[in-house]
């Protein structure tokens, strides 16, 4: 797959990352995070620029992103239920979801991009659980452009490395963004009741 996903890059360049990356919102499993390192790699080589580069992959997701929100909205949970089968979501999985998803729509549509599995789900539960779609826009476009800049760089600089280390930031980074989240929303929450209870 990471050679054919090379080899695609190459041929259709921007349009390539643009495509893939909107697919991969969509369900199709195309290997978005690879793309993005070999299309940081292939920076470093000189065969991108970072803004075009970074523009084509924030697009595309964000794109693949509102067509899988707007087709969450419309034809809602059966739909997901009913095609997710074949990704392993399960009835199960996606009640336990929904409800994480429920509780906390702002973070989980931000820390959401980092995480493979989760990544491609969440717009599908914000189109069904009928979240704003201007706040939806809003956080899913500023984490698309964080996440995809992320794994360009981490492309440009760690280049043929890349597979060496691909599973220990899936094993570390993503817990320690998490965590690091969970401590911000924490602060935050407690900040906001003190301020209540000042206010009272």
């Amino acid at each position: 797959m990471h050679i054919h996903t090379h080899q695609m890059l190459q041929h259709y360049g921007y349009f390539g990352v643009f495509f893939i990356l909107l697919l991969e919102m969509v369900g199709i499993p195309f290997p978005a995070e690879t793309t993005l390192t070999i299309s940081g790699f292939e920076w470093s080589n000189g065969a991108f620029k970072l803004i075009p580069l970074l523009l084509a992959a924030g697009l595309g997701n964000i794109v693949g992103s509102t067509i899988a929100f707007w087709i969450g909205r419309l034809l809602g949970r059966p739909v997901i239920v009913r095609f997710g089968k074949y990704v392993g979501i399960t009835n199960e999985r996606l009640d336990k979801a929904n409800h994480m998803f429920h509780r906390h729509q702002s973070w989980i549509v931000i820390i959401g991009k980092f995480i493979a599995g989760i990544r491609v789900l969440i717009p599908y539960l914000a189109g069904v659980n009928k979240m704003n779609f201007a706040v939806f826009s809003l956080y899913n476009a500023v984490s698309a452009f964080v996440w995809a800049a992320v794994f360009i760089i981490l492309g440009r600089y760690m280049g043929i490395e890349w597979s060496k280390y691909h599973q220990v930031l899936h094993q570390y980074l993503v817990p320690g963004i998490i965590v690091v989240a969970i401590v911000i929303g924490v602060v935050v929450a407690l900040k906001m009741r003190h301020r209540k209870n000042v206010a009272r």
